[in-house]
Order: structure tokens, then sequence, then C-alpha cells
């Protein structure tokens, strides 16, 4: 090839080289502008439904499967559930108090099943869930709220209440999760609602296991509901952290708080409710009181030790059940 073609040919594979760049920079620069808009329009549309009342979606005859349903909030979300119309599919790993349950929903109308299951035997667990849509077919609803909190130091925790505490709190809802989710991923539809707390939102004395199942919660949802939405843009999958402050149920056992007028006890009933309002609206995160979750939010942009100071001053927390 003479100098001359060699020459031409560089610059013809130059000047494509340049095209290609262009074009690339274009498509970019139209990317980050379609973000921007986009980005704008979603806080928008966040602000303006801070305005307004969120549709409900009703459970009327539809199937909702509640874990701990033999007391506190369990038993409260299933009566409530099933005074919307809902068949509520009732477990516990207390025969007597889950059976008591479904005998209060059948008396004042509604329609219930209860079933034994110890939320820490895979098998069990994964065996049941098949016998339940075997004979009852699509479940609509489920909820993970069994959970166990001992209130005590970390050092005087014991190796079998640590790991029990992460059997129940946390590990079940991935049990629970493989045996439901596939039916609601092929139907595209469907509710999966999982108890964190308080307590997976801040750091709490006397709680520091507890803590870690509660903020293990928030995370694997977080991630689950990204994955379901990045495998399908569409997904109507919903996915709901609650993030409760102490219930009046018997787990918290010694609170503390200097202000009880702003920090009382909440009622499992209120709770409940609460609980319910939140998985019918399609929220994917939610704090009992709602305003908790704003103020955890609002924390984590002030510098730590001042947060401190102000976490001193309200001095709310648990006492440890030990003594």
């Amino acid at each position: 090839m003479s100098k001359v073609s060699q020459s031409a040919s560089n610059a013809n594979g130059s000047s494509t080289t340049n095209s290609s760049d262009i074009y690339n920079i274009v498509l970019l620069l139209v990317d980050i502008v379609v973000l921007i808009v986009k980005f704008w329009l979603a806080i928008v549309e966040s602000i303006v439904g801070l305005f307004q009342t969120k549709p409900q979606e009703s459970v009327n005859g539809k199937f909702v499967l509640i874990t701990g349903t033999g007391h506190g909030m369990g038993k409260q979300m299933a009566l409530q559930y099933a005074a919307l119309g809902a068949t509520v599919i009732c477990w516990d790993v207390n025969e007597q108090t889950n059976n008591q349950t479904v005998k209060d929903i059948k008396q004042k109308g509604g329609k219930a099943f209860g079933y034994v299951c110890n939320v820490t035997k895979r098998e069990e667990l994964m065996e049941l869930a098949q016998k339940v849509r075997k004979e009852h077919g699509f479940i609509h609803v489920v909820v993970n709220n069994a959970g166990i909190m001992p209130c005590h130091p970390l050092l005087e925790h014991t190796e079998n209440e640590i790991r029990l505490m992460y059997d129940i709190n946390v590990v079940s809802h991935f049990w629970m999760i493989q045996s439901f989710l596939p039916d609601m991923v092929e139907r595209n539809e469907g509710s999966i609602v999982a108890l964190s707390s308080c307590a997976g939102l801040f750091g709490l004395i006397n709680l520091v296991p507890y803590c870690g199942t509660k903020f293990a919660v928030r995370g694997y949802m977080s991630a689950l509901t990204e994955e379901l939405r990045q495998k399908n843009p569409q997904n109507n999958v919903k996915l709901t952290t609650i993030y409760p402050y102490m219930i009046d149920t018997g787990l918290c056992k010694n609170p503390r708080y200097r202000f009880p007028s702003l920090f009382q006890l909440i009622s499992p009933d209120v709770a409940a409710a609460s609980i319910i309002q939140a998985q019918r609206e399609g929220l994917e995160e939610a704090a009992i009181p709602r305003s908790y979750l704003t103020l955890e939010k609002v924390g984590r942009l002030v510098p730590r030790k001042a947060m401190r100071l102000v976490n001193d001053f309200i001095d709310t927390g648990v006492d440890t059940d030990k003594y």
C-alpha cells in the first residue's frame, strides 16, 4: 500500500471514530436530560402524594396468611383482616392461643383457618405452605409477623437465645418468601409484609441482637424490592416493611421514657390497623407512628455527636429484663 493510500485509510478511520464518539456523547447528553426530567417529575409526584389520600386495595374475598397470630399484633391483624372480608390463615407455634384467635374470628362472622407451625423448622414450614396452597389456592397477602425480643445487654445473651432470635425474626422470613413469592411473581400480584421495628431504624441498648435482626429485615426487603423491579419493570408484587415503636404486647417488658405523653406504648389494635392500611396502600415502608421514619432520615443528616445529645435528653428505650 502506498503512503498516500495508507494516509487516506487512517483519515477515514479517524473520521469514523470521531463520528462514533460524537454520537455516543449526544446519546449520553440525551440520557442525562431525560434523567433530570424524570428525577424532578418523581420529586414533584412524591410531594403531591403527601397531600393526597391513597386508595386502599380491597382484601375482601382474598386469603391473608399471618404468622404469630396467637397473641398481640398478629391476633389483632387477623381479627381486622377478617372484619374486612378476608379469609385469614393463622399460623402460630402455640396451638391453643392460635385456635382461640380462629374461634374469635368465626364468632364475629369471619373466615379463618388455624395451623400449628414452628417457623424455625424450614422443612415443616415448606410442607405446611404447600398444604395451605393446595387447600386454599393463591395466598394474596403474607405477613411475616412472628418475633421474639429478649431485652438485656449483649454479653448476657446466650448463644441459643441469639440463634433463636435470628431464626424467628429473620431467617424464617426467607422460607416464607421462598414458599409464597413464586406464585405472586407468576401472577404478578400479591403483597408481602415484613415486621421490622423502630429498632431497625435506631440502635438501642439492651437490644443489640434484636436490633441486628430488625436492621436485617429492612435490608433484605429493600434488596428484594430492587430485585423484583429489575426482573420485571412492570412488577406489581408489593413489599411493605413496617417499623413499629414499642407495642403493648408483653414483648417489651420494661419500657423507659422520660416523656410518657410523647412516647407511650402503642396498643396492638392501633398498630395492627396501621399495618393493614400500609399494606392496602402499597407502601414500601411505614413506621408506627408514621413520623418516625422521617425522623430517622433527618437524624442521619445530623452529626452523630449532636444526635446523641438529643437521644440522651429524650432518654427513651428499654431496660433489661434480667432483673
